[in-house]
């Protein structure tokens, strides 16, 4: 049976793929974003923040899922955006949703919730201790959310690791640049930390089967083939052929110099960056399979490959983009210094 999904953020990277998903599968969706989506075929659009709690309202009139995705990302470096997008942003979606009867939210949340984990794998069950204000800002998203199951609204929250895919800049593009330039790409340290991925369709499947469960839950999301950093790296510029090659910085050096040049806008970094580039944080995602049936398709290696390769086809057209953060590639700064070493 056809069911309307509204999805915030669909314009946005994660949103778009999300929105191509759910109408293969014979969704109508409907998407909140504060931009049209580039290409809005069968989507019907509403305009809106939301920090406007009565736009919400308008939007999810009618709808059945909610498919919350809005969120300011780490490089925005804005705690203010952070609290007023990410936290009262959540708490109007799940306002409007229970006004609007919506029978189903799930909320789209992030690993970064988990800070650097005492142990690993990561499940459902370990301990929440963000380290900067993204995270912090998520969490209580997450506290919302939950404070919404208590008074009867179904929500359930997904947690991806870091997202990748075909369009997938950001800091992305920076990574992608040195290889096709031959440059040398950087690990903190030894580059021995587990570091898993998560493909953008691996991560939608998971939403959208996550807004047919009824009931709340929390699932977190990752992939099943991973590695090392350093072995996902070494696996990019082996595709490559250009000559990249993987490099080691020591780890606490290379912290304090992200730390110090990302506070002053000298480098794209975000405190998410220096803190979590050298460590391991792997889920296990054994219940999102069990309870949802839902398995992932793509490894690390073959998400950076994939990245890669659109990145390079569509490298020249690149400079003009005004997409989300994530849409757009980052601006190198102080780096083009390491791009230029042997």
């Amino acid at each position: 049976m056809s069911r309307t999904v509204l999805i915030t953020g669909g314009s946005g990277y994660f949103g778009t793929e999300l929105a191509t998903r759910a109408l293969a599968q014979g969704d109508e969706v409907r998407t909140f974003d504060l931009n049209p989506p580039a290409d809005g075929s069968g989507v019907e659009h509403v305009t809106g923040d939301v920090r406007d709690v009565d736009a919400l309202r308008a939007a999810c009139d009618g709808v059945d899922v909610v498919l919350h995705n809005v969120a300011q990302v780490p490089l925005a470096k804005d705690k203010d955006l952070f609290w007023s997008v990410n936290v009262l942003g959540t708490a109007n979606v799940l306002i409007a949703a229970r006004d609007a009867g919506v029978a189903k939210v799930v909320h789209t949340s992030t690993s970064a919730v988990f800070g650097i984990p005492e142990s690993n794998p990561v499940d459902e069950s370990s301990p929440c201790r963000p380290l900067e204000a993204y995270g912090r800002a998520k969490l209580e998203a997450e506290v919302l959310c939950r404070d919404a199951v208590a008074g009867g609204l179904d929500v359930s929250v997904v947690r991806p690791r870091t997202i990748l895919g075909h369009g997938r800049l950001g800091i992305m593009a920076i990574l992608f640049e040195f290889v096709a330039e031959g440059a040398p790409v950087y690990v903190l340290g030894s580059g021995d930390n587990r570091y898993q991925l998560v493909h953008a369709d691996d991560l939608a499947s998971a939403c959208l089967l996550a807004g047919e469960r009824e009931g709340p839950a929390t699932y977190n999301i990752g992939a099943s083939e991973f590695g090392t950093m350093r072995e996902t790296l070494q696996a990019l510029v082996d595709h490559a052929g250009t000559g990249s090659r993987v490099r080691s910085l020591p780890l606490a050096p290379a912290r304090a110099a992200m730390k110090a040049l990302g506070g002053v806008g000298l480098v794209p970094f975000a405190p998410y960056h220096w803190l979590l580039y050298g460590e391991s944080l792997w889920f296990d995602t054994t219940k999102a399979q069990t309870e949802l049936g839902w398995r992932p398709a793509h490894s690390n290696a073959s998400m950076v490959v994939e990245s890669y390769e659109w990145y390079l086809a569509h490298r020249h057209e690149l400079a003009a983009s005004k997409g989300s953060h994530h849409q757009s590639p980052t601006r190198l700064g102080a780096l083009k210094v390491l791009r230029r070493l042997p």
